[in-house]
């Protein structure tokens, strides 16, 4: 059976594309999970990353007509924009409580001459008082639709007719989500810069989402405005 090399490039493309979209998909899923307990947090990367399948999966059914959508890329870096802000309003917010935190057991504990307790992790225990599962998996699945749709887009793009570098690439960004959010979550539970250097990635994709949205809007109504018509 002869190896069909458009085929093979096709995969190659979808492949690398997953690679990079599926990573920020990651960082999504462990970033809003970071602040939960343990077992909350697993519950939140399994609920991320069955939503984003089923989101993939329906994406890809409808890549041909969603791709003829005029808007619809703007609109998913919008949403995306969003849940950017609300990451970091809580990033911010779990910064201070920590802060305020430490400065009461400095003032307070260290003048009576008792010992002061190990500080929590960074990102850790004002983040844990200050979100709830449902919050999580709400910031999830909306960062879920956004960048579901920007992967399927840019998969369906460089697949064309090879439906089996589509699927394959499905499972690939399946597998690579699987495995890096739990990873993820506990390093951002840890290291509260990770978690700014994954915000700046999410919003690199959203801003990149709107700019390409908004060429493809404006690049369908200017023609359709008569003054900006050339002879």
């Amino acid at each position: 059976m002869a190896l069909d090399l458009s085929l093979v490039t096709a995969f190659l493309q979808v492949a690398m594309i997953d690679l990079v979209l599926a990573g920020d998909n990651a960082i999504v899923i462990g970033l809003a999970a970071a602040g939960l307990p343990a077992e909350q947090r697993r519950k939140a990367i399994f609920i991320g990353i069955i939503a984003a399948t089923v989101l993939r999966i329906v994406f890809a059914v409808l890549a041909v007509h969603l791709m003829e959508l005029v808007g619809l890329v703007l609109a998913g870096g919008l949403l995306l924009l969003w849940v950017c802000w609300k990451m970091w309003q809580e990033l911010r917010h779990t910064e201070e409580s920590d802060r305020a935190a430490e400065e009461a057991l400095g003032d307070g504990l260290l003048d009576m001459g008792e010992d002061v307790p190990e500080p929590a992790p960074s990102g850790g225990a004002a983040a844990k008082r200050t979100k709830t599962l449902g919050q999580a998996v709400g910031q999830i699945v909306i960062a879920d639709v956004s960048m579901s749709l920007d992967n399927v887009l840019a998969v369906a793009g460089a697949s064309r007719e090879h439906e089996a570098a589509l699927v394959l690439g499905l499972i690939l960004s399946v597998a690579l989500m699987g495995v890096a959010s739990a990873y993820i979550a506990r390093l951002l539970n840890r290291h509260r810069w990770i978690a700014y250097v994954g915000l700046a990635i999410i919003l690199f994709v959203a801003v990149r989402m709107i700019y390409e949205g908004s060429d493809q809007v404006l690049g369908h109504a200017l023609p359709a405005i008569p003054l900006l018509k050339t002879p």
